[in-house]
């Protein structure tokens, strides 16, 4: 089982920026991939970034150039960083962990999701 504990979001206004973080414990393995999703309402969850533990990382092309991801492998934590944040940007954030190397935000090939937390950008 693993558990996820998301941190960080708020309020900003466009251009500005925020930092998510996302604490993974529980039995993680040492081969793992952790990605950020994110929902607007009456929108689907989409992926934003996706890291895995050979440091593959991908981005969506919405976020490419403004947003950064990193993970700590020793402590299994997840940081996305959002630069340039725009309204568009506005969602719920979700942080997500799969017990394999994965390619791709394909949603269902992630095991484990965090409860969320919200990014709010305004113009």
């Amino acid at each position: 089982q693993v558990h996820l504990v998301e941190s960080g979001g708020g309020s900003v206004q466009a251009g500005g920026s925020l930092e998510l973080s996302c604490a993974a414990s529980g039995n993680t393995g040492f081969f793992y991939s952790m990605a950020w999703f994110r929902q607007a309402p009456g929108k689907e969850r989409e992926g934003v970034a996706v890291i895995r533990t050979d440091s593959i990382e991908q981005y969506a092309n919405s976020v490419k150039g403004r947003f950064n991801v990193s993970l700590d492998n020793n402590y299994a934590i997840l940081t996305l960083r959002m630069n340039s944040l725009k309204p568009e940007d506005t969602a719920m954030y979700y942080c997500a962990f799969s017990r394999k190397l994965l390619s791709g935000f394909l949603s269902s090939s992630f095991g484990y999701w965090g409860q969320g937390t919200q990014v709010t950008v305004s113009s």
